[in-house]
């Protein structure tokens, strides 16, 4: 039976992975916490955003995301959600991957992950549940990952100038403005602003805008007042930026992903 629950009961359960699920309604938060397990945060419906003091990820449906045990985290569900979580001891097999990550599901992974929730807690290792959590543990490790992190700097000053561009994010700011706005010549913020987040500023804009435009078009809000609002010419400029990052366009995409406070 899914568990509409906390966690943190189950952190001492003697299994290296336990499973549970959670329905949240819209404009539920999911406040900073973090747990001693590592945690593979699964929504079949909906959209997630996941923040912590490294970056941001976004969750289409049907994707997950990956959160090392020790990280603070909080979590925002955009509309209601249906999610079904792992908790994995972070020694239970080799190959767990040690950073944040947005990962795709297969099929076979996302019909583990609605079986796990229903398994009880203490499953018989030896017999089919057993199995069934041994299969989604050397699963995790092959899930591919997708581009859907946006790193944020820890230098004070850059972090503050790309939080505000988050509130309004748009493709015609250039680095002129970014390197006038922070006092800095063009070569100092380009080795700056790559040291600090591992991409450039205009690949790192992308993807802000990216993440502004994934939760209102899994919303259904139409892809040419999207794309106007956040600064592009035309639909089809935005659409060739979307498939650029996330390998299909806005309509296929979502398309082929059908198919209060606590802890998450």
């Amino acid at each position: 039976m899914v568990r509409n629950t906390t966690p943190f009961g189950y952190e001492d359960t003697p299994r290296a992975i336990v499973a549970v699920g959670n329905d949240y309604p819209a404009h539920y938060v999911i406040l900073p916490h973090r747990h001693r397990r590592s945690q593979l945060l699964y929504g079949s419906n909906g959209v997630l955003m996941v923040r912590t003091e490294a970056g941001r990820w976004v969750v289409p449906p049907e994707r997950a995301v990956w959160i090392p045990g020790g990280i603070t985290h909080d979590v925002q569900p955009i509309g209601a959600v249906k999610v079904r979580s792992v908790y994995v001891e972070p020694d239970a097999v080799p190959g767990l991957p040690a950073e944040c990550r947005v990962v795709g599901v297969s099929g076979l992974m996302r019909s583990l992950l609605m079986e796990a929730v229903d398994l009880p807690l203490e499953y018989d290792l030896d017999g089919r549940d057993g199995l069934v959590m041994a299969l989604i543990l050397q699963e995790i490790a092959r899930m591919p990952v997708l581009p859907l992190n946006l790193p944020l700097p820890g230098h004070a000053a850059l972090a503050a100038r790309c939080r505000r561009f988050l509130e309004g994010p748009t493709p015609h700011d250039t680095i002129d403005d970014w390197c006038g706005a922070l006092g800095m010549s063009r070569r100092a913020f380009t080795r700056l602003f790559r040291q600090e987040t591992g991409l450039s500023l205009s690949a790192w804009r992308q993807q802000a805008c990216l993440f502004a435009a994934l939760p209102r078009l899994a919303a259904g809000e139409a892809v040419t007042t999207v794309a106007l609002d956040l600064g592009y010419d035309s639909a089809a400029a935005f659409t060739t930026m979307f498939k650029r990052l996330l390998g299909a366009p806005p309509s296929r995409y979502f398309a082929a992903g059908e198919g209060g406070s606590s802890a998450a």
